[in-house]
């Protein structure tokens, strides 16, 4: 089961590089059940595996000019003081709680995977969309940073069409620009557990480089695929292990 779930990291970057986002919401999963680690465990490695790959792909994102930092540091602030705040709330709360709550989300992943940017809008284009007022901006940041503290995800499935619809931002560029947030929450959600959990951090780093080869790999071959059948495929498989979750909390 431990070579499976090293192999699965592997996966989980693979699906990274190829849908830019998305794949990383199975580290939990796969630290839980198959490599055994428990709840309070898998939560600060999945942040600080997902944080690490998310830092190559903003890199690359910062490279094709992809990433609109005004719109990260409106969003920013208030997204790492949420993440703070939520892996505060995680070690407050029960395993079992945290389990139910990250399968509920991972239905709803699945749900704005599957739909992709016809659900909100964000497939046209639209130079004059204006930014919505601070506040909103800030308050949304917070509930998905606390939800990236609090159940180990980047939250790129709740910050893309947030970075669309509020922030006025196109496709290409609330993709790159969510890397940036995930790279900042998770880094906040980390630190909120760092001296209250003990972390094995060999595995940890072990899982983030195999991780990050299956992004590198990823990013390579996503040319040679179908964006739209690889997203629709992966939120199917996002439904059934986020039921199986549901039906069999730890």
């Amino acid at each position: 089961m431990t070579a499976l779930g090293f192999a699965l990291a592997g996966v989980i970057g693979l699906s990274l590089g190829l849908l830019g986002g998305g794949g990383s919401i199975l580290a939990v999963p796969v630290l839980v059940y198959v490599l055994g680690f428990t709840m309070k465990q898998a939560v600060p490695m999945s942040l600080a595996v997902v944080g690490t790959t998310s830092l190559f792909g903003a890199v690359s994102h910062h490279r094709d000019r992809n990433i609109r930092w005004d719109a990260a540091m409106a969003f920013g602030p208030a997204a790492i003081v949420g993440a703070f705040a939520g892996g505060k709330l995680g070690l407050a709360v029960s395993s079992r709680l945290q389990l139910v709550i990250f399968a509920v989300l991972m239905l709803a992943a699945a749900g704005s995977m599957y739909f992709g940017p016809a659900l909100w809008g964000g497939g046209n284009p639209a130079p004059t969309r204006a930014r919505r007022p601070l506040p909103m901006i800030a308050v949304l940041g917070l509930l998905v940073g606390a939800i990236t503290g609090f159940v180990g995800i980047g939250g790129g499935f709740l910050y893309v069409p947030a970075l669309v619809l509020l922030g006025g931002l196109v496709m290409k560029q609330a993709v790159g620009t969510s890397l940036v947030l995930i790279v900042l929450s998770c880094t906040a959600g980390l630190t909120s557990y760092l001296g209250r959990v003990e972390i094995p951090w060999r595995d940890t780093l072990l899982f983030t480089s195999l991780a990050v080869v299956g992004v590198l790999i990823g990013s390579r071959l996503v040319r040679r695929v179908s964006q739209t059948n690889l997203r629709r495929a992966f939120a199917v498989m996002l439904v059934i292990m986020g039921v199986l979750v549901l039906l069999k909390p730890r």
